[in-house]
């Protein structure tokens, strides 16, 4: 299926005909689509729609069986130490030293970069400057995912892939890191995000993509995903474009 965004616009990310399997079981069929330098790109679906398999791929964290990724013209296999510079990733499951201080983490991950966000400026906009002293392993799950967030940033990227952005957030947390991506949208960094809380894809994505048994069933604006299914909301058109319950997702 042909996702590409219409017109001109210069694109962060192409995927062509992106095909992955695992034993009997096609878990990305066929997927094409791009996302332009500035957007913000909301990826959603059910379990096992492939959604992880899709940015681990755009990602370079596993490699397709068909098709092909360009991050800013880069192939992330081919160009993996160039595309470090210019890639923030944030997956579901963070894997950090669990004995070092939220301050050696940002101090280690800035040496990576070569004009890194300060520290003070990063732990702010993420709202952990009152952990500075502790350790990974003794932050809460949304304090985990917060500084997860501020890793994959601290390199000023100009590409960001963030999977499930606000899972296990309070309210106040998720509208803090809400603030924090429209900032990067203003600062023309494109933003792939995978979501299942349709309020935030619905606040923060210039476009969506809802995908069902590895295929992308539509991608439109929010407001044209809800026009084109003739409902009231992005829940229920979800529902009504891939059969699936809302529940079903992750």
């Amino acid at each position: 299926m042909d996702t590409s965004a219409p017109g001109t616009t210069p694109q962060a990310i192409v995927a062509e005909h992106l095909h992955k399997r695992y034993r009997d079981k096609v878990a990305v069929d066929d997927m094409s689509f791009t996302l332009g330098i500035g957007e913000t790109l909301g990826i959603v679906g059910a379990n096992g729609a492939g959604k992880t398999t899709t940015v681990e791929m755009v990602a370079g964290l596993r490699n397709p069986d068909g098709g092909r990724v360009r991050i800013l013209g880069l192939d992330p296999h081919r160009d993996r130490s160039r595309l470090r510079q210019v890639l923030g990733v944030q997956l579901q499951q963070a894997t950090l030293h669990g004995s070092l201080t939220v301050s050696e983490l940002v101090g280690l991950y800035r040496t990576f970069y070569p004009k890194p966000v300060p520290a003070g400026e990063l732990l702010e906009m993420v709202g952990l400057t009152g952990q500075r002293g502790i350790r990974f392993e003794k932050l809460s799950g949304g304090q985990q995912q917060r500084l997860s967030i501020a890793l994959a940033l601290v390199g000023r990227p100009r590409v960001v892939i963030l999977d499930e952005l606000t899972t296990g957030l309070d309210p106040r947390a998720r509208r803090q890191m809400w603030k924090t991506i429209e900032r990067l949208r203003g600062d023309d960094v494109a933003v792939l995000l995978v979501s299942h809380a349709m309020e935030e894809v619905e606040h923060l994505c210039d476009r969506v993509a809802l995908l069902d048994a590895g295929n992308i069933v539509a991608l439109d604006t929010p407001s044209g995903l809800v026009a084109r299914a003739a409902a009231e909301n992005l829940d229920d058109a979800f529902v009504a474009l891939t059969g699936r319950e809302l529940e079903e997702t992750e």
